[in-house]
Order: C-alpha cells, then structure tokens, then sequence
C-alpha cells in the first residue's frame, strides 16, 4: 500500500507516523537546506536566500516534471518519510513559485529492496525537485545504509536471542536519524544522550577509584536512571553485581570470560558485549548468552545504500 503527501502537513503527519521528532527533523533538514542554498537554515524569500542557480538558468519557472528516486543496489531502505518531508519543504515553501506537488511512497520502511525498485515517485516544479534532490537523497542514503548494516547484524545473530546495539558513535547532528534508522534494521538504541542514562566506563572507574565507588555514586545521585557498567573482568563483575548494578558492558573480554561472567550471574544483570566484534564472530558471541551486542560500526562506519533520483 503506498502513501502519498501532498502538502507540508501531510509530510509532517508521515514523519510522526513513525516515531520521528517533526520539529527537531525541520532543524536537520533546514541546516541542510541551508548548506545548498547559501545560508542557514530555510530563508524566507527576500532574506537574502540564495538559489539553485544551474536550475534558474537552465529551466523555466512553470516547468513541471516527474522523478522516480530508485535503488541502485540491493539493500534495507529508511529513511522515505524524511525524503518526502525534503520534497514538501523545498516545493511546498522555499522555492519561487510555490505549486503543486506530489509524493507516491512506493515501499516500506524496512524492506529490503533490489537494485531497480523505486522507492518514491514525485511531480512538481523542475527546479524544486532538483534543489531538492541532494538534500532527500543525502538523508535518505544515509539511513537506508545504517539499516542495511544493522540489518546484516540482525540476521547474523537470527534465532540466538541476542540482540544488536548501536551506540553514541553517530554523525554530529544525525544522532536521531542514524537510531532511528538502526530501529528500521530491526536493532536496539542505547541512550540518545549522556542526560538520559548513565554508562560507567573505565575512565569513570579511574576518576572514581573503582567501579564500585563509581556505580554507587552514579546511584546515589540519580536514583532514578538507568544504569549501565563497563567492565573488563569477573572480578570487577562479581563486585559490581554485588553492590547491585544489574547492567553490565562486557568490554573486550575473551568467548571465555563472557561465558563466565553469564553463567555465573545470568538472572541477576543483563549482558552487553563490545569491543572488537564482526559479523563473522557474532554467533560466536551470542552463544555466550549475552543479551545484546554493542556495535558502533552500524551508524559510524556503515557506507550509504546506492540512490538516484531520474527525471522520467
């Protein structure tokens, strides 16, 4: 079933249809838009915003056309609401003269796509399809390629019980579209930031002078909050489960000292593993019974799912 949108209001109702912030996406795709035209942010007309000027140079401003945004390679697309929210923006408010437009969202967030499929049709004026363009497709390729990978991830561990985790390793700025794009890959989002829970790590461990000082003091001051705790062996494991942490990070321990430490306190902490894992030892490391998988390279290192859009 495809959907469609026609005004801005309908892309902001799509956007929130899947869980995503509308306002905190207009100041990601208004500093976007910002960068293309030659300020920040979406300027109101006579403010001095710039133009598309190969597009004002070389096509009417009645010109109307129709672009189909295709898959260039196999892959897990996210990302469409974001892309048919660009397209409402540039054509619904920023460029001169402001028309009709339409967006025919063709797939699901989720699917998995092959090389051909098109994902989005559009119509509208030419110059706005093509000042909007980069910006749909930058965004788009880059979720699209962040669920690919955590989606490569998910499969890896199928049927083990363990899940994948992203972490804060996200692009400046991005960090609400790369989780939310690990989500579509069928992953799991850790904290969105540092003020919303608490991750004891080694240097927290150092300043504090242990990882039990360190748990306690994060406890005592935020009661409330969800607590996680690196550590790197049994010992720090056993003490820190003691004082009553219940979330432990496993950080770069061996096949053997996970199963260990699992074995040991499975139904009292939850299980994290991180650092230095691959797609080809991640069944390896469920089978420690670990509950989820810690991988930064879902949203720092995934490459971008090949997209075009053609004027048709």
């Amino acid at each position: 079933m495809s959907t469609r949108v026609t005004s801005l209001a309908e892309a902001e109702a799509y956007v929130a249809s899947v869980g995503l912030d509308v306002a905190a996406l207009a100041v990601v795709v208004a500093e976007a838009l910002g960068e293309d035209l030659g300020g920040r942010g979406v300027l109101a007309p006579g403010t001095g915003q710039g133009v598309d000027v190969t597009s004002v140079a070389t096509i009417p401003a009645d010109a109307v056309a129709h672009g189909e945004f295709v898959a260039r390679r196999p892959g897990v697309v996210a990302g469409l609401p974001v892309a048919a929210y660009v397209v409402a923006v540039v054509l619904g408010s920023v460029v001169e003269p402001v028309g009709e437009f339409a967006v025919e969202v063709l797939a699901e967030e989720g699917d998995r796509v092959e090389t051909g499929d098109v994902l989005l049709r559009v119509q509208g004026g030419t110059r706005g399809l093509l000042t909007a363009e980069r910006v749909a497709l930058n965004l788009l390729t880059l979720t699209s390629g962040v669920a690919t990978a955590t989606r490569a991830w998910v499969d890896a561990l199928a049927g083990s019980g363990t899940r994948v985790r992203d972490t804060r390793k996200t692009t400046p700025g991005l960090r609400m579209l790369e989780k939310y794009a690990v989500r579509v890959g069928g992953g799991v989002n850790h904290r969105m930031s540092l003020a919303d829970a608490a991750l004891v790590k080694d240097n927290h461990v150092v300043a504090a002078g242990g990882v039990v000082p360190a748990y306690e003091r994060v406890r005592a001051m935020f009661p409330d909050l969800w607590v996680q705790v690196e550590v790197t062996s049994a010992e720090q494991a056993r003490d820190v489960v003691a004082a009553g942490a219940t979330d432990l990070l496993l950080d770069n321990m061996s096949l053997a000292q996970m199963s260990e430490v699992v074995t040991e306190l499975k139904g009292r902490a939850e299980f994290e593993a991180s650092g230095g894992l691959t797609l080809a030892s991640a069944a390896s490391v469920a089978a420690t019974g670990v509950d989820f998988i810690a991988v930064g390279a879902i949203t720092h290192s995934a490459p971008i799912l090949d997209i075009a859009m053609d004027l048709v």
